[in-house]
Parts: C-alpha cells; structure tokens; sequence
C-alpha cells in the first residue's frame, strides 16, 4: 500500500473513532437561544412541524388509550397541572390534561401542551407535591424544547452518517465494508451524541421542574422524596450508559445538589 494510501486509511479510521466517541457532529446552521436553559439548541424542526406531529399524537393517544372518567383523578390532575404551568411561564401552549385508564406507570407531554398521566403513577402521589414533582419535569421538557432539539439531533446524525458512509464506500478499500461501517457509525453517533443529550434534558427538565414546583407554591423537597421511592421500581433496569435516562442514583444526586444551590434545603 502507498504511503498516500495508507494516510488516507489512518484518516478514515479516525474520522470513525471520532463519532463513534461522539466527538465529531454534522455541522449544521440552526441554533437557537433558549432562555429557559441558559444555552443555544440545534433546531432544525420549526414550530408549525412539529405542532402538526403533536396535534396527530395527541389524537392518536385518545383514540389508542382509554381514558378515566373518574371526576376526582380529573380535577387533581388539573388543578396540579394548572398551577405548575402558570409557574412556568408557559401559559402561552393550549394545555390539557387527561388521566388514562391503566396501571402503566407512567407520565408523558407532547410539544404542544398536551399531557397524559396514567392512573397508576397517580395512585402512587401521595402527597399533590408529589404529583407536581412529575408536572414540573414534563412541562420542563416543553420549556425546554427537548422534542424540537431531539428531533434535530437526529436529523444531524442521520445526515452525517449517510453522508460520511457514502464517502468512504465510494473508495475502492472501503467499498465492500460500506454497510458495516454504516452500522458502526449509526451506533457510535446513538451511545456518542443522542443518548448522552437525551440524559441531559432529563436532568434539565428536573432542575426546571423543581423550580417551577418552589414558584407554584409546591414543597420541593418531596421531589427527592418521590424520586427515592421511584427507584424501588427500577431494580434491574438498563444501565445508564445504553439508557436515555439517567440512573437514579444519578439523578436524585444531581437533583439535591440543584435544590441546594437554589436554597430550597
């Protein structure tokens, strides 16, 4: 092999280890500042798509789910969720929330302010503080616009990957390992650069979602309460590393080093 030829491989190679590390992302123009955050996103989804999406959720999930009926879940859900979301500042959104017929133990938002809360993470809020625990880190990911930059994360990577295997396929001592390394730089960019900010908008969603539960009149400190009890629910689950959720023991730690700074201990 030339010295010219060898060079080109040793760069490649490179390139490859780089985003495998996570440490080389497709540059594209886009950012935008989010004062919620005290930082800049990547936003490659503009508000009208991704309203759309949300709108189609929103009325997939009613139609998929079947929802509780039940006056007394309905108005402590609601009267939770109002309160957080005039703490936050979002009062902009068209909110609603619903309560879904199921043991699942769950909560989620979509972009558009559409929250759903299963009955059985409910049963388990003893304490309305506890419910806003929860309402605070959802409507934190909506203050946050974690979907909108996800989605642009996302998008980044797949161009980068498809256009960096196209490129090294197209050289003759690459062509026949073109899929493999595909799939080895589609892993590298998912464990390098999307899981590792799906991470960090669960821990800004967590500091956002305890402020709003100090302004919304909410005791913050049963935020740690419900999280420690949480984790009894999640022995034996994913490492954090293969995760888009930090561990708990991550979490609550990085949560009462928040609380501390904002003086709520």
């Amino acid at each position: 092999m030339s010295s010219f030829n060898k060079t080109s491989l040793m760069q490649r190679r490179e390139v490859i280890m780089g985003l495998a590390a996570g440490s080389i992302v497709p540059f594209v123009s886009g950012c935008a500042d989010n004062a919620s955050l005290g930082r800049s996103q990547l936003m490659l989804v503009s508000d009208g798509q991704l309203a759309q999406l949300s709108d189609q959720a929103w009325r997939d999930s009613l139609g998929r789910e079947r929802v509780l009926r039940d006056p007394g879940y309905t108005r402590r859900l609601n009267r939770v969720g109002q309160r957080v979301v005039d703490a936050s500042g979002q009062g902009h959104l068209d909110w609603e929330f619903v309560v879904f017929d199921s043991d699942t133990v769950n909560a989620w938002v979509l972009p558009n302010g559409k929250v759903g809360f299963y009955k059985g993470i409910l049963d388990l809020m003893e304490t309305d503080d506890h419910l806003a625990t929860v309402m605070g880190h959802e409507v934190g990911h909506v203050a946050g616009r974690h979907s909108a930059e996800r989605a642009s994360q996302q998008i980044a990577a797949q161009v980068g990957v498809s256009l960096l295997t196209s490129a090294l396929g197209a050289n003759q001592n690459t062509v026949e390992y073109s899929d493999d390394i595909g799939a080895a730089l589609g892993m590298g960019v998912t464990l390098g650069v999307i899981l590792p900010y799906s991470r960090q908008h669960e821990y800004e969603a967590d500091r956002l979602g305890v402020d709003y539960m100090a302004r919304s009149s909410y005791d913050p400190r049963q935020a740690i309460d419900f999280w420690v009890a949480m984790s009894t629910l999640h022995r034996g689950s994913t490492a954090e590393f293969m995760s888009t959720h930090p561990s708990d023991e991550n979490r609550i730690a990085a949560m009462r080093s928040h609380m501390t700074a904002r003086g709520y201990t």
